[in-house]
Parts: structure tokens; C-alpha cells; sequence
């Protein structure tokens, strides 16, 4: 063997080393990843968090993946000529872009990410919260505004985990597509980030991991900052550290982390191996939010 692949091998030897605990510490437990941003976009990135969430599975760790999908709307939307209205950021959903909703998240979306996760040599099953009634939903109502203002853009009310309990005990890995129902069998589109944290809640995850197409929480030098208390979060956003869109996503992980998920994972899905990164190495690749 070469000098070069002798010190490959010892590099690898390395790595795995480091990862052991952190594997023997995962080991049965469950862990929802919220995919979405950049990750799911372009095709090296989608290649490797399959094989990333494959990996999970295969040294003994329940993941359960919720995805977003918001910019393939956009462009479902378009083809079809769908005219598109936004109130505070948040596009309102009459019935005609509900049925595009559902065909592209429930369709399109979730079955390319179970057909990713099955060639990668998982064993993978898409499921939107409606079936089995996975995910009761409520209308998201905005501050100030009309209650149905935003049409069919709904919030978590309540989790069912009897089916994605079932596919984890049949050893399957269950893709979510954020989709929800009400009693009288109306559908939502609801944010990722919400149903992820309700997930993560419901399954009493040891981490919940939010991917998105920043390093993670930035401090206003633009490094980052992990971990990070809650208690910390309220500060940063009373000085204005944290703001705008970065908001809902903060607020989705604090409820996580204080309705008793272990540890919430800010982390940048726009690196290589992000889930595998941040999971088994000792720097880890994004901000950490415990209770505090």
C-alpha cells in the first residue's frame, strides 16, 4: 500500500473512531430532520443527505424526515399560470393552489426524496399528514388580519403517531410531507419547520434538526454561535441579532426544545454530509438550542 493510502486509511480509521460514541449515543433513538432549503435543489446535495439519512438507519438510529417544498410550488404555480397573493410573507392558498399544493408536495416532492432514499438502500415510505390522520390542522390566523385571510394555510393542532410509530417499528424510514386535515376533511399546507417541531415533540425525539441555507445562528459579527439556551434566543432577538424570516424557524425550535425534544440543530444544508457532520463529529456544523 502507497503512502497516500495508508494515511487515506488512517484518516478514515480516524473518523470512524470519532464517530463511535456518538452512534453508541444515537442507538435507538429517533431523530426528525426537517429537509428543505438548497438541500433539496441541487443534486450532489440531495445524493448525499439520502445517503446521510440512509447511514442513520443503518447503525441502529430511527430518523423521520418532514420536507418542505415551497419553491417547487412557485414553479408548479407558474406553469399553470396560478396567480399568487402574499400577506406578510406568506402566500395565500385558495382551493385551486391547494390542489397544486398536495399533487406537488405529496406527489412529486415526497416521492422523489422515498426514491432517493430507496437507491441509496434505504428502505423509505412517503406519508402526508393526512393519512391516518397524522396531522390535525387548524387555520393559521395572523395578528390584526381577517381569520381566513390566508385561505388553506393551516397550523399543527394536533399529531397521530400511531402510523409513522408503526413504520419505524416495521423498520422503515417515513418521509412527511407537510400537509394536514381538519374535522370536515379540509386539506393545509403548513409550514415545514411547524409540523418538524410537533413531530419531533409527539415522537419525544432526542434531536430534532432544522436544515436551511444558513450556517446556522449568526451574531452580529456573522460568526456563529452554538450552543445557544433559550433564554439566550429572547435576548437575540430583543437586540435585533435575530429577525425577519429567521423568526418562525427559531421559534419553531425553542417550542421544540421546551416541549421536551432533547436538543434542536440549526445547521446549513448547503454543506456536504450536513446530517452525518453535525450527528458524529465533535465540532458539529451548526447551532445548537438547549433549554436554558
Amino acid at each position: 500500500m502507497s503512502k497516500a493510502k495508508q494515511e487515506t486509511a488512517r484518516h478514515t480509521a480516524r473518523v470512524l473512531n470519532e464517530a463511535l460514541p456518538y452512534i453508541q449515543r444515537y442507538a435507538g433513538q429517533t431523530i426528525v430532520i426537517k429537509y428543505g432549503g438548497n438541500a433539496m435543489t441541487d443534486e450532489h446535495l440531495k445524493r448525499c443527505f439520502a445517503q446521510n439519512i440512509v447511514m442513520l438507519k443503518q447503525v441502529g438510529i430511527n430518523p423521520v424526515v418532514v420536507h418542505g417544498g415551497g419553491p417547487q410550488i412557485g414553479q408548479m404555480l407558474d406553469k399553470l399560470n396560478i396567480q399568487s397573493d402574499f400577506v406578510e410573507g406568506m402566500r395565500v392558498t385558495d382551493s385551486a393552489t391547494m390542489e397544486v399544493v398536495e399533487m406537488v408536495l405529496g406527489g412529486l416532492v415526497n416521492k422523489d426524496i422515498v426514491s432517493l432514499l430507496n437507491q441509496a438502500g434505504g428502505r423509505a415510505v412517503g406519508i402526508t399528514g393526512k393519512d391516518s390522520c397524522t396531522i390535525q390542522a387548524k387555520t393559521m390566523q395572523l395578528e390584526g388580519q381577517a381569520k381566513d385571510v390566508l385561505g388553506y394555510v393551516g397550523e399543527v393542532d394536533q399529531v397521530n403517531i400511531n402510523l409513522v410509530n408503526q413504520l419505524l417499528q416495521d423498520n422503515f424510514i417515513p418521509v412527511i410531507a407537510p400537509i394536514g386535515t381538519d374535522a370536515s376533511g379540509a386539506s393545509y399546507n403548513i409550514n415545514a419547520d411547524l409540523v418538524a417541531s410537533a413531530m419531533a415533540t409527539a415522537l419525544e425525539a432526542s434531536r430534532l434538526l432544522l436544515l436551511t441555507n444558513t450556517p446556522g445562528i449568526l451574531d452580529k459579527n456573522e460568526q456563529l454561535l452554538t450552543p445557544v439556551s433559550t433564554s439566550q434566543v429572547k435576548e437575540l432577538i430583543a437586540n435585533g441579532t435575530l429577525y425577519g424570516g429567521m423568526l418562525p424557524k427559531i421559534q419553531c425550535a425553542v417550542d421544540a426544545v421546551k416541549s421536551g425534544v432533547g436538543s434542536v440543530v440549526i445547521l446549513d444544508g448547503r454543506v456536504e454530509h450536513a446530517v452525518l457532520l453535525e450527528l458524529f463529529t465533535d465540532a458539529g456544523v451548526g447551532s445548537i438550542i438547549n433549554t436554558g
